[in-house]
């Protein structure tokens, strides 16, 4: 593989890494931030990396900073913003509303669930991810993933069906 199409590469998992961030919770500026950090970090340690577990990698170090961002957040007593993120691109009036209505719904949602169940959600349903990936951008086996996957559907169900205190 030569330069060019490394780079091209590289500036598609960022992309990838900057959605997944946006989902979770980071603003679109703080996501930007943690993806330029996390490809930095990415090229000055590749060759300790294996090429098969690399995006992982990427994934795990842009989480942990968020992370890391979240907590000094926390601490100065501010929230993390999610912004909208349309699903489906359709530019009639009435469906843009009714996709932002339920666009803010489904965040709402995800936001009184704990948030290893959030994460399994977006990267199972959003991303795509099997549960093999999942398992090991969580670093856990993919029975746990299931389980949790498992969990964090009924959880959600139970949420949205307004029985938030039953969690298990």
């Amino acid at each position: 593989m030569n330069n060019d199409e490394f780079i091209k590469q590289l500036m598609q998992r960022g992309k990838i890494i900057k959605h997944y961030l946006v989902r979770i919770g980071a603003n679109p500026a703080d996501a930007e931030e943690i993806v330029q950090d996390t490809l930095l970090k990415g090229l000055s340690n590749i060759d300790s990396i294996e090429p098969a577990k690399f995006m992982a990698w990427l994934f795990k170090v842009a989480t942990n900073k968020y992370y890391d961002l979240y907590r000094k957040e926390v601490k100065r007593g501010k929230s993390v913003p999610i912004d909208l993120v349309s699903i489906i691109d359709d530019h009639s009036p009435e469906s843009s509303y009714l996709q932002r209505e339920k666009s803010q719904e489904v965040r709402g949602l995800l936001n009184q669930i704990p948030l290893k169940y959030k994460q399994v959600l977006i990267l199972k349903y959003e991303m795509g991810l099997t549960y093999d990936e999942i398992g090991r951008l969580m670093n856990l086996k993919s029975e746990r993933i299931k389980t949790d996957l498992y969990r964090a559907r009924n959880l959600f169900k139970k949420i949205y069906e307004g029985d938030p205190n039953d969690e298990q």
